[in-house]
Order: C-alpha cells, then sequence, then structure tokens
C-alpha cells in the first residue's frame, strides 16, 4: 500500500467522527470526509511534509464543512411572513375563511361535499359521479341547489360586494 492509502485507512474512523461532531449526518460525514481526502490526495506531496499531517488533514475537513453550510446563493432569504402580506390585515381573511366555512356547514351533507369535490377538489362532473357512486345528473343538482343557496347566503353578502 502506498503511503497515502495506509493513512486514509488509519484515520478514516477518526475523521468520520469528528466530521459526525461539526454537525453533519453520519452519511454526510462521509462525503465530507472523501471530499477533504480528495483535496488532500491532490495536494500530497504538500500533506506529506507538514508538520503535522492530522492538523492539515483536520483543517481541509473542517474548510469543506464550512464551505458546504456557506450559502451559496442570496436572492432570496426565508422569513416568517410574505412580503406581499407585511402589513395587510390579516383578520380580513381569517374573517372570510370563516364566513365560508359557516356556510359550508350550513349545507346538507351530498351538497357541501358536491361544493368541495368541484371547486376545492376540481374534479368534473363524470368525476364526481364515480367518486359519489351517482349519475352525472345527480351530481349536476346537488350543486346547483348548493350553489344557489351559498348565494343566497347572507353571511356572504359582504365577499360577494365589489371592494
Amino acid at each position: 500500500m502506498d503511503e497515502f492509502t495506509e493513512y486514509v485507512t488509519a484515520r478514516w474512523p477518526t475523521l468520520v467522527r469528528a466530521a459526525v461532531l461539526l454537525g453533519c449526518t453520519p452519511s454526510e460525514a462521509e462525503d465530507l470526509v472523501q471530499s477533504a481526502l480528495e483535496r488532500c490526495l491532490l495536494k500530497w506531496n504538500r500533506v506529506r511534509v507538514a508538520e503535522d499531517r492530522d492538523a492539515y488533514v483536520h483543517r481541509v475537513l473542517v474548510n469543506c464543512f464550512r464551505s458546504s453550510r456557506r450559502r451559496r446563493w442570496h436572492g432570496e432569504l426565508p422569513s416568517e411572513t410574505l412580503p406581499e402580506t407585511t402589513g395587510t390585515d390579516q383578520t380580513a381573511t381569517v374573517d372570510d375563511t370563516d364566513a365560508v366555512m359557516r356556510a359550508l356547514d350550513r349545507l346538507p351533507g351530498e351538497q357541501r361535499t358536491a361544493v368541495v369535490l368541484r371547486y376545492y377538489a376540481h374534479l368534473s362532473e363524470q368525476q364526481m359521479a364515480a367518486a359519489l357512486g351517482v349519475p352525472a345528473g345527480t351530481v349536476k343538482s346537488r350543486l346547483s341547489r348548493a350553489v344557489k343557496a351559498l348565494s343566497q347566503d347572507p353571511h356572504l353578502a359582504e365577499l360577494r360586494a365589489p371592494q
């Protein structure tokens, strides 16, 4: 075996453990150590004559770790609030959702199911008929009655008003 292979064989477990302690998962640690050793192999002449080989290799390992954790693209930063909703009245959305949910609660179960399948799940009338096990005409009548009931619901009047 050549000198590099002997070094890797002897130090592999220690280097992987060091990478785990730096914050890698075990599989990430093995990948990180492999990348660090690849860099060391390319510069083995320098590593071989270093005053402390282990210190040199660990330094390369730490640099590889830092590079792997460095954010490479800075165009978008994570945020708790979306920019387009910052400063807007969040209660209006909650009020709208509450009004719609209450209106749906007032519908009979079959009509509510039809509304949800059509307008939330975006199923066609044929898909709805297959899902519900009823003829397509029944689906149409349930949807028609549900939409009529929702259009006459006084609690949804604010949502229909032009803003």
